[in-house]
């Protein structure tokens, strides 16, 4: 077999065995092993694996990615979720469908904080759901706004995913964070229209009951000021910082952790079991999106050295697809892997084959990032797989809410969200705009 020939088996085992139910990083682990065994000999590859544990790890900027995963679960403990949604909710009441707004909004600050859309999701599903239906909105319609805007959690810096597709496209974390602002401001306005439009023109899905009623937010001003300091320190800590030019990521993560940390204690919401058990849960995603990094980074020079990434770009480039259908197929392949796998594995074995193409193509991988963290975000709202949904409906522990009626209710979100990615490949500065400064 040629070089080419054994990376194409590689793809093909790869996909096998996540069929069978191996786990990503292993399954990556294996085909690449056997494909570089195959391609020069087994001494190589053993080489090679230790190489790129080693290479792949010991990077200064891997710290950011426990120090932004602590930040957030402890944000998440001490109740800054739900004063974002209170402050929120009380500036917006007067506004039609005012509380769909204010929980897109209060995701959106929320994800400013933490960069984890599953954090969003179960903190929002518990805050925002059960005041909704209490004020007339349908419960599909409520757990489908959750659902939509937790995404933004990804997008929106500080980001998980902008850290992961920066390593593997060896972009700055800075520029990827920058590049999330514009697109994360034009979603969650989306967001909104989109809530203003169904409340205007499809008021039985958005209400339970005629039009939306009661009373909504008794707090006074100082209240609402009280809340708000949390939430705008730790942005002006992580983001001024971190824009300004104080800090870098990985420094951020620091002082957002350590000021989380603060804000935790001091409304005593952690005990030393639960601040344990959050150092065990930190501990447990950093280990695996660090190990999946690593099996990635071995997937791609495996492929590398069969010259398929070449290979593919000549072959696409040349024939009548051309660049931009290059993009498209992509985009909706991202898109139909989210129905199945979880976010960041998609970009794990998608990024490898795909950047040499990108790059080949004249694209801008800072856009080019944008446009996949987008079409991976989709995947947590639609079926079979929704993990965002399945987050809703595990916290909010309703017999008789379903995983449809939160599919249904996420359903306009996912088409608003592959409008905004047509909207950003039409007007590439929305995402380029800022991070190339």
């Amino acid at each position: 077999m040629s070089p080419v020939e054994i990376g194409i088996a590689a793809i093909a085992g790869l996909m096998v065995l996540i069929y069978l139910g191996m786990p990503i990083g292993v399954s990556m682990l294996t085909v690449s092993f056997f494909g570089v065994a195959a391609i020069r000999s087994d001494i190589v590859a053993v080489r090679m694996i230790g190489a790129v544990a080693n290479d792949s790890l010991r990077e200064y900027l891997f710290a950011v990615v426990p120090l932004f995963v602590l930040m957030g679960l402890l944000v998440t403990v001490s109740g800054v979720g739900k004063d974002t949604f209170d402050v929120f909710e009380r500036a917006m009441k007067r506004i039609r469908a005012g509380l769909g707004m204010a929980t897109v909004f209060s995701n959106a600050i929320f994800a400013s904080i933490t960069g984890i859309s599953i954090a969003s999701a179960s903190v929002f599903s518990r805050v925002a759901v059960p005041e909704m239906t209490r004020h007339g909105y349908s419960r599909r319609f409520s757990t489908g706004v959750v659902a939509g805007s937790s995404v933004l959690g990804m997008l929106i810096p500080p980001s998980l995913l902008m850290i992961v597709y920066a390593v593997i496209a060896e972009e700055s974390v800075g520029r990827m964070f920058l590049a999330g602002i514009g697109p994360g401001i034009l979603l969650s306005l989306m967001f909104c229209l989109a809530i203003w439009l169904m409340a205007t023109f499809r008021k039985d899905f958005v209400f339970s009951a005629a039009q939306d009623t009661g009373d909504i937010g008794n707090l006074n001003l100082l209240d609402i000021v009280f809340k708000a300091i949390p939430i705008l320190c730790l942005m002006l800590l992580v983001l001024g910082g971190l824009y300004g030019g104080f800090l870098n990521p990985t420094e951020a993560g620091a002082a957002g952790a350590f000021g989380a940390l603060v804000v935790a204690l001091i409304r005593r919401s952690l005990t030393g079991r639960s601040f344990w058990r959050l150092l065990v849960e930190t501990g447990q995603i950093t280990v695996s999106v660090l190990f999946l990094i690593m099996a990635a980074s071995f997937f791609s020079r495996m492929l590398a050295l069969s010259g398929l990434p070449n290979a593919l770009a000549d072959l696409l480039l040349s024939s009548s697809l051309g660049a931009y259908g290059f993009l498209l197929l992509y985009l909706v392949l991202v898109i139909m892997l989210g129905c199945l796998i979880d976010s960041i594995s998609i970009m794990l074995i998608l990024l490898p084959i795909a950047l040499p193409v990108a790059d080949a193509a004249g694209f801008d991988l800072i856009w080019f990032g944008v446009l996949t963290v987008i079409g991976v975000e989709v995947g947590l709202l639609t079926p079979p797989f929704g993990l965002s949904v399945y987050t809703i409906k595990s916290s909010m522990d309703d017999p008789d809410l379903t995983l449809g009626d939160v599919f249904r209710g996420a359903m306009p979100f996912v088409l608003t969200m592959i409008l905004c990615i047509a909207i950003i490949v039409a007007f590439p500065p929305i995402a380029t705009y800022l991070a190339r400064l």
